[in-house]
């Protein structure tokens, strides 16, 4: 069982990692200020669940394989960006689409409406997260420092660990998601800004498929 002490310690470190720049909370970011606070927040969502297939995999000792294993780190890696790049397309081959239409461009199915739904975004944020091996390594690296043997099972410290994680994430990429819904607000008001900021989007995915693409293992 974890003490008080360790749960602030870890809770309060979550926090500041979330809050650092990286490529989840860039990319809750760019999905909100495309399509308002509810796709980042459904983004938000489909991260988290990555977080949980991350945490298990610690747990389990599966996370070692990709810190062992160099092709199956960039296969893995390969894939994701091959993922965000695609994404990329999307973005660069969108019109415009104004953000508190977007239940009902969702709706407009064969109309070529750009929004893809809350499903797909929650998805995508599952994705994004598993298919970035640096996630698993970072959590094998960073959750065993909180865990003493002492105190019970490893393996339910880590799940603990991973849940308090995930809490801090979606506090984090909450208030992430609302800023970009403010963005969204102002891009919307023209057709030219909606372009602008896909265009943006787009931009930022490549930069992601490259860093994701040229990282390493260690």
């Amino acid at each position: 069982m974890l003490s008080l002490d360790v749960m602030l310690t870890f809770f309060a470190a979550a926090l500041l990692i979330g809050i650092a720049p990286g490529p989840d909370n860039i990319f809750v970011l760019t999905q909100s200020a495309l399509y308002g606070m509810g796709a980042g927040v459904a983004t938000t969502l489909g991260l988290v669940t990555g977080l949980c297939v991350h945490t298990t995999a610690v747990a389990l000792g599966i996370a070692v394989i990709f810190q062992t294993s160099p092709l199956a780190f960039t296969l893995l890696k390969v894939i994701g960006a091959a993922y965000l790049l695609w994404l990329a397309r999307l973005s660069f081959r969108a019109g415009a689409t104004r953000a508190d239409d977007a239940e009902t461009a969702a709706g407009a199915a064969g109309r070529g409406a750009d929004f893809p739904g809350y499903a797909a975004l929650y998805r995508r944020g599952i994705v994004m997260n598993v298919t970035n091996p640096k996630v698993s390594i970072f959590f094998l690296a960073f959750l065993p420092q909180f865990c003493t043997p002492a105190r019970g099972s490893v393996a339910l410290q880590v799940f603990s660990l991973g849940g308090l994680f995930i809490l801090a994430t979606i506090v984090v990429f909450c208030s992430v998601a609302a800023l970009g819904g403010r963005l969204a607000v102002w891009f919307n008001r023209s057709a030219t800004g909606q372009i602008v900021i896909q265009r943006l989007a787009g931009c930022v995915f490549i930069g992601l498929a490259l860093a994701l693409l040229f990282t390493g293992n260690t």
